[in-house]
């Protein structure tokens, strides 16, 4: 069995890119437990299922063949064969996502899945519930925040980038709901795990952050 690094954090608080970078560093393998989450959003939509129907959200993703394997140093996965990239970022995804994350049985499913991938090597793998559900006992657990306005401008430059054309109110709204939703929600809410680092990356450089985790992580090593 490998080790786990967890980072979790609410939206646009740079968990993705810090985790990339530590996972580079100490060739780790990087996980974005969020894409799992928004691959059975995805199965359901394909396959015309109300993403508010938890009960055929549910039918559908045990109903699909997944498969997980490694690929330029991140797992990633396939739905009964198609290995979906860019359409987990499309704009139907990113809305009914929280929704789908929700369910239980969804979360059930995800979390036995990610703790599967120890078995490819040591991880590093970011989340909202990585260090409090998926690896509790793991000794390097991080928390990344920022101010709201901070994050929701970082959302906004990605999505331009990606081309795009959300106003940035509209990404401030989007990502006050989905702080709301992933913090009130019962089955396992986005809080800071037990012995986990804050880290607030609102005045703090990518590079800073990296580092900085890194740090902490070679201190216990």
């Amino acid at each position: 069995m490998g080790k786990a690094i967890a980072i979790d954090g609410p939206s646009a608080s740079g968990k993705s890119s810090v985790s990339k970078g530590v996972a580079a560093a100490l060739g780790f393998i990087y996980v974005d437990s969020g894409a799992l989450y928004r691959g059975v959003t995805w199965q359901a939509i394909r396959k015309g299922v109300d993403t508010k129907n938890a009960a055929a959200v549910v039918e559908s993703m045990h109903n699909a063949e997944w498969d997980f394997f490694v690929q330029e140093g991140a797992a990633v996965f396939s739905v009964d064969g198609d290995v979906p990239v860019q359409e987990l970022r499309e704009k139907d995804v990113r809305e009914a996502v929280a929704d789908v994350a929700a369910v239980p049985e969804v979360r059930r499913f995800v979390v036995e899945n990610l703790q599967s991938l120890e078995n490819f090597g040591s991880l590093v793998m970011e989340g909202r519930d990585i260090g409090t559900v998926v690896f509790p006992d793991s000794p390097y657990k991080f928390y990344l925040d920022a101010d709201p306005e901070e994050r929701a401008m970082r959302r906004y430059r990605e999505l331009v980038a990606a081309g795009e054309d959300e106003k940035a109110h509209e990404v401030m709204d989007s990502l006050k709901k989905r702080d709301q939703i992933d913090a009130t929600r019962k089955a396992d809410p986005l809080k800071v795990a037990p012995g986990a680092q804050v880290i607030d990356s609102t005045s703090m450089g990518l590079d800073e952050v990296i580092q900085s985790v890194i740090d902490v992580v070679k201190g216990a090593l």
